[in-house]
């Protein structure tokens, strides 16, 4: 089949070649347009972009990047290609309409979760968040809403118990692949089901900016531990010690109490407590410093603590 494939993060990478390397041909590739990075500014291509420099672009294959999709001339490009399939993976914009219709076939979304569990833009990790057992890559029917449309297949993954965002992330990247080529030859041979969602049990996972990640030291110390994991790599958790970032990149639940972000310390462990419990902070970063154990921090730095932020 002729398909066009549109999406921008990391976890569609594998996908993308997976289409690259079978018996479909990939009339397009749509992503978004290069942007400032780090630090510095510098303009970096997305990571879908990135995976077909050189000689892992096959020839005549063009890359489109609109400002917006719902933009007519990308509309247009994309008709005049006139794909069977559209495929559709962390993009990060919405589509219209005008392009949902473009496809012979159909247009589909490989989404990372059991949907209708965590809809929207950060899914992977809201599951660990929640404490969820289970997530997975779901391929569904794309329609106008955010991620309300027709299931046609999924794939479960455990959550273990030391996940992090970033190890989930490339788990469920490794499994999209075969749950579209799955769903790409059901549709094929024309017996693709299209099972309707429960809007009852939908949950939501709004796009995650870097301030949900400072640590509020009321919630429970097993629901910030969840949070450490869930948002590493991104946008990562951190306090405040003496007016500079302390980021936290593991933290384990102690039985220890206190008020809510006093700073405990037992032996070479750097302690905190929270609304209910203690987390002891494993690994952290001080601003403009390397990272260290809570120990090394303690030993280092340890004239900076009072309570936390």
């Amino acid at each position: 089949m002729r398909i066009a494939f549109i999406g921008t993060g990391e976890i569609g990478v594998p996908t993308l070649r997976a289409l690259l390397n079978s018996e479909h041909e990939v009339v397009a590739v749509v992503t978004q347009p290069d942007k400032p990075v780090g630090r510095e500014q510098r303009i970096e291509p997305p990571p879908i972009k990135k995976a077909l420099t050189g000689r892992a672009r096959p020839p005549g294959v063009p890359i489109f990047q609109p400002a917006k999709i719902k933009d007519p001339q990308a509309i247009e490009e994309l008709r005049a290609l006139k794909p069977d399939v559209i495929v559709v993976a962390a993009y990060g914009q919405i589509l219209p309409r005008d392009v949902l219709e473009i496809p012979r076939l159909a247009c589909l979304n490989v989404h990372a979760s059991l949907l209708p569990r965590w809809r929207g833009a950060a899914p992977l990790q809201a599951a660990i968040a929640a404490g969820d057992f289970e997530t997975g890559i779901t391929v569904m029917y794309m329609d106008e809403g955010l991620d309300t449309g027709d299931i046609l297949l999924q794939h479960n993954v455990e959550i273990l118990p030391n996940d992090t965002g970033g190890s989930l992330h490339d788990r469920l990247a490794q499994i999209a692949p075969e749950a579209l080529l799955e769903s790409l030859r059901l549709l094929a041979a024309g017996n693709a089901p299209r099972i309707l969602q429960d809007n009852a049990r939908a949950t939501y996972a709004p796009k995650l900016k870097r301030e949900h990640g400072q640590i509020d030291w009321s919630e429970s110390a097993e629901g910030i531990a969840r949070k450490v994991r869930a948002y590493n790599p991104w946008p990562g958790t951190s306090m405040k010690v003496d007016r500079q970032n302390l980021k936290v990149f593991s933290a384990l639940v102690v039985d220890l109490a206190g008020q809510p972000g006093e700073v405990l310390r037992s032996d070479n462990e750097l302690i905190v407590a929270t609304g209910k419990g203690a987390l002891s902070l494993a690994e952290v970063q001080l601003e403009g410093k390397r990272r260290m154990s809570g120990a090394e921090f303690l030993r280092g730095h340890g004239a900076l603590l009072g309570a936390a932020d």
